[in-house]
Order: C-alpha cells, then structure tokens, then sequence
C-alpha cells in the first residue's frame, strides 16, 4: 500500500513562528519610531520616553490573542492555496479587530498610560510586517510543491470540460501541492483534451477499491446530474476513510446561488434568489469606481497620449473605438477603447471575436492589447456611471441574443453593472473559454459582491497584465 508524503505540520508551524515573530517586531518597530526616530521632529515627544519593557510585555499578551484571531478564521490550516492577495486583506481585518481589542483593554488598565500614536503606527507596521512574513512562507511552501515535497495524491471523478479544467490547472500550478494520480470516469476522454495525458483508472464504480489501495487524499469531482446516483455510492463507501472530497455541481444554479433561509409572519422561505446590491452598497461600489477612475486616468495620463500619438502613426483611421454593448438591466452604451484594428475591420465579417494571431489587430494594436492599455478608455465610461472598475465583461447584442437561451442565467450578469474586469478574467476565463464557464464565474460574483471581493480582483488584474500572457 503507498504511503502518502504529507507534512501537514511544517508549513502551519512557520506560519505561526512568522507571525508571532512580526507582531513582536511590530510592537518594537513602532516604539522606535514613536520615541527615537526622526519622527519626532514631526511630532514631539513632550511627556518623557516610557520604559521599553511596558511595551514588551504588552507584546506578550497581544500575541496570543492575535494569533488566536488568525487561528479562528482558519489562517493556520494547512495547504490553503492562498494568494498574497487574500493574505492580506484577510490580515488587514483581523490585525484591525485584534487593535480594537487592544485598545480596549488599554483603555481599562490604568497601571500605564500606552501612546496612542504607538498603537495607530502598531496597527501599519504589524498589517506590513505580518504580510511580508506571510509571502515568504507561502513562498516557501510553493516552492517546495514544485520540488514534489509534500505533495497531496488526488484523483478525479469525471471526464467533462470542468474536469478537464481542474487537471490543467494542477498541472499548470505545481505550487497548488497536489499529486493527480489519473481520472475515473465512464469512458476514456478523448485524445485531444488534457485529461488525455492522465491515466485512465476505470469507471465510477471502480474508484472505491483504488482510493483505498492508493490511500488516496483528495477526490476531484466534475460529473452530470445524470451520474450523482454513482457518486452517492461512491461517497459512501468510502465511509470512515480521511478522504476530503471537493465537488464541483453541474447545475449551475447549485454553483452560483446563496440559498438562505428567511422567515416572513413566521413562515420559513428559501430565498433562492435576491437584490445583489443594497442600496448602501451601491453607493459605496460607485464612490470607490470614482475614486480609482479618477486616480487611474490621472496616472496613465501620459500612457493615454503616447497610445494617442503611436495610433495615428501606425495605421489610418479613428485613435478611439465606440462599440456598442449591454450593460446593467439589459440597456445598451457605447464602449470606449483605443482602436487596435484596422479601420471597419469587421465589414465583412460581422460581430466576430478576436481570435489569436488575429490579421485585423494592428502592429501598435497588438501590443496595446498584450497590456491591455486598450481598455484604459473604459475610465471614462466608469466615470460616466454606464460601467464599474469589476463586473462582468459586456457583451454585444448579437451575442447576448445568441448565450441568452443557451446558456442557463446568462442574463443574470446583467443584474450588476458591466466592468473593466472581473471574476472570470483573473482566472483565466477570456473569450476563448466555453461561455458557461464565463458565466459561473460572472454570476458567483454577482452573487458575492464586497469591496474587499473587488480589490482582490483588481490585484489581480494588475498581477496578470504585467506577468500574464493571455492577452491577444
């Protein structure tokens, strides 16, 4: 029987290290800077120097505490396939909840009076110093999967277009830590998609006997309403087995919607669906769409004239390109980009996307849109109120005419406003993905809007403009 390589202590051990030792760190850093640094021309020390050890101390009740904060919302748990991105603002929550409670209890303990100005440059340095340890572990244990150390052996269940997904997508990111040992399904895949490189292990109904051999860890599982009756009694039999399986539902109203329950004049509903933005929400997505157009048109100002300058030179016609697109409750704008094709590109072929190595894209145009410094025009639409910075990408008619009966919820992308990205795009979902793969993702976050939710995207937006090599 193989034995399974996992060290699910390490990496949860380090972190735990990291952030005691940063907090530590913080609390010494913020001393220094408070009472020795040439910060106190700017604000003056006018009651004397407190002892260093009042501080030290303090540390040693605050690390417990906040590490038990960063305990409770699962940070420790190992191989959580974390970005830096969702590190950090979840430590930007916690390190906030964690100083409240600091304050409050400085507030009640009147042996010694604590500097206000050390707890708000507390609160900075530990969210810095915290989040620097935090990508240095990570970035260790992905290097580590790369080496194949500690690696988690999975199989998966199923042989369709997502199931084909989730093995490229392993065998892309090494960093994610795990092992696919092959897939089970009712048939072999065929030999042009990815999961044609995996072993074929059988049948559904042969994977009981495999996991148990195998000592497999984690089941992948993509299949068809059609086949859960197989899947109930692969589950199981596989009772009493620590074995984590992860689903993803065929149904896309089982992917996207947050069913919750809600009672009226004592009667309980389902709320299958509801309004995906509050009013108080709406009003903060359209303050903080003003706040970066603002801030990104007035950065890139100079980019928007070289753009300008370059077009002209490169190839005749318009510097801007209006199209007309669908936008929030189905009403139509017009969409501002930078034109990267020749003039009337599409007389003789109609409303087609662009394809790879596409002939119509210009030579400037080709590299705007490497960058995506096409879509920068979309600021002003963003400004205009017609789009938001996230959302899901707009369409044009005839293709919203075309997803709208085939694709199930299509429509409901519509529900908030269009964006410059979104969900699918950082993920890798453009427009040579399957359109209903585009829209799990498109309705999820219609479905989970936060501002927290949008900065994440927007990091990674940026994360693939610069690094990325999808765009075409």
């Amino acid at each position: 029987m193989a034995s399974p390589q996992r060290n699910d202590f390490l990496i949860p051990f380090l972190t735990v290290l990291s952030d005691a030792g940063a907090i530590e760190a913080s609390f010494l850093l913020s001393y220094w800077l408070r009472f020795y640094s040439p910060l106190t021309t700017i604000i003056p020390v006018t009651r004397g120097t407190p002892p260093l050890d009042a501080y030290v101390y303090g540390s040693f009740v605050v690390i417990p505490l906040w590490l038990y904060l960063f305990n409770k919302r699962s940070l420790y748990r190992p191989r959580r396939a974390a970005s830096i991105a969702d590190e950090f603002f979840a430590i930007v929550r916690i390190v906030t909840i964690g100083m409240l409670i600091v304050m409050s209890a400085a507030f009640f303990y009147r042996a010694f009076s604590y500097s206000r100005i050390v707890f708000a440059l507390l609160w900075l340095t530990a969210i810095l110093m915290i989040s620097c340890g935090r990508a240095i572990t990570i970035g260790y244990e992905k290097r580590r999967y790369k080496r194949g150390h500690d690696l988690r052996r999975a199989v998966i269940i199923g042989n369709n277009g997502t199931a084909n997904r989730i093995y490229e997508s392993f065998l892309r990111r090494h960093e994610l830590g795990y092992k696919v040992e092959g897939y089970f399904a009712e048939r072999k895949t065929s030999d042009s998609s990815p999961l044609s490189s995996a072993s074929y292990l059988g049948s559904i109904r042969d994977a009981t006997h495999f996991i148990k051999k195998e000592r497999i860890e984690h089941v992948f599982i993509s299949l068809s309403y059609r086949e859960y009756p197989e899947l109930y009694e692969l589950i199981e039999s596989c009772e009493g087995l620590n074995i984590e399986f992860m689903m993803v539902p065929d149904l896309l109203d089982l992917m996207t919607s947050r069913v919750r329950i809600q009672e009226v004049a004592g009667v309980p509903f389902l709320k299958l669906k509801e309004i995906p933005l509050t009013a108080w929400n709406r009003i903060t997505k359209r303050a903080f769409d003003l706040v970066v157009s603002i801030l990104a048109l007035a950065i890139t100002s100079p980019l928007f004239l070289l753009s300008v300058i370059l077009i002209k030179i490169d190839s005749r016609g318009r510097v801007f390109y209006l199209q007309e697109r669908i936008g929030l409750d189905g009403k139509r704008f017009h969409l501002l980009k930078f034109r990267t094709m020749r003039e009337n590109a599409e007389a003789e072929t109609g409303p087609v996307w662009v394809r790879k190595n596409d002939p119509r894209v210009t030579r400037v145009g080709r590299i705007l849109r490497r960058f995506s410094i096409d879509e920068l025009p979309q600021l002003i639409n963003v400004l205009k109120g017609e789009m938001s910075i996230v959302g899901p990408r707009p369409e044009r008619q005839p293709f919203v005419d075309q997803f709208k009966s085939a694709v199930p919820k299509y429509l409901d992308r519509h529900r908030v406003k269009v964006g410059m990205t979104g969900w699918a795009q950082v993920n890798g979902l453009r427009q040579d993905a399957p359109v209903e793969e585009r829209t799990k993702y498109d309705i999820y976050y219609v479905e989970n809007w936060s501002l927290v939710f949008d900065l994440k995207i927007i990091l990674q937006t940026v994360k693939a403009v610069l690094f990325g090599k999808d765009a075409y």
